[in-house]
């Protein structure tokens, strides 16, 4: 190939580069942005962004968390879904925990998802003041699982245990284990740093109720770790201790509550839905309360 063919063969795609790169990589973003712009399209295309007085607050698509600086819930304001994503609602890192149902032993630093939904039910329970309990977690707060060890029959269970363990309760953190016997056998808190895989994984339902007064969206994260919304009933359980807070009766907070909640899908997809920020926000302008959303 010769210089001047090699010359035509770059020029001509250097004509069509410029063209290409004018109206794929200017015009048509210009374009599509001009379209988003247009009423009732600019605000979801711009993020969907709440703002009070020139303040930027959030997203209502972004949930966010409700809480002092020690992690504690605010009395007056609803709570979110708990987040996974970085230390809570990043958009950033969002992502999910990716521990699933089988992940019901703690490690020394990483606790199983049953512990993770047994600590945070107890702590919602406490918090408005309703039973926390939950199946297969400890009074204490962590998954009710036992290592039974000794032998074994041909389908792999233990048929004459020799020693039980309480593998989620370590010695240093409690008195006793949540139960007594297992098979006449006393079962004993773990030890610190000892394995107890050699045993057979049983899980112990206790005699907490079948259907939890604290809903599943109030223990577990989302897969986005980002969901802004909360159940009805995760907003049920939370009205008389805003109301309390707020100096209103539990009427007055479930009014504005029903102000804010989202249908199912085209009338059958999902489940109803609050959008907390947006309920706050409301909650702000119509029963102030020691502290708002807008002013901190």
């Amino acid at each position: 190939m010769n210089v001047s063919s090699l010359f035509r063969q770059h020029w001509a795609a250097l004509r069509a580069l410029l063209p290409l790169t004018v109206i794929l990589g200017i015009a048509y973003p210009v374009f599509i942005w001009l379209v988003a712009q247009i009423p009732g399209l600019n605000d979801k295309a711009n993020g969907s962004l709440i703002e009070n007085g020139g303040k930027l607050l959030g997203s209502s698509l972004i949930g966010q968390s409700f809480t002092d600086a020690d992690g504690n819930p605010i009395p007056q304001y609803f709570q979110s879904r708990p987040s996974a994503a970085g230390d809570g609602y990043d958009p950033l890192t969002t992502n999910a925990s990716n521990l699933g149902p089988e992940s019901i032993v703690d490690t020394p630093n990483k606790p199983s998802l049953l512990t993770l939904v047994c600590e945070r039910s107890a702590a919602v329970g406490k918090t408005e003041g309703v039973d926390g309990t939950r199946p297969f977690c400890t009074g204490g707060g962590v998954g009710s699982v036992l290592s039974v060890i000794g032998p074994r029959d041909s389908r792999g269970n233990v048929v004459h245990p020799t020693r039980v363990v309480s593998i989620n309760e370590p010695c240093a953190t409690t008195q006793a284990p949540f139960r007594d016997l297992y098979e006449g056998i006393r079962v004993e808190c773990a030890i610190p740093g000892e394995d107890y895989g050699i045993g057979q994984i049983v899980p112990i339902r206790g005699s907490a109720p079948a259907e939890p007064a604290v809903p599943a969206d109030a223990v577990t994260a989302s897969g986005s770790g980002l969901d802004p919304d909360i159940s009805l009933a995760y907003a049920d359980i939370q009205v008389n201790r805003v109301a309390a807070a707020r100096g209103v009766s539990p009427a007055q907070v479930r009014e504005v509550v029903a102000a804010h909640t989202d249908g199912r899908f085209l009338g059958f997809f999902g489940e109803p839905s609050v959008n907390v920020l947006q309920l706050n926000l409301d909650l702000d302008e119509k029963y102030p309360g020691k502290a708002d959303v807008t002013g901190g």
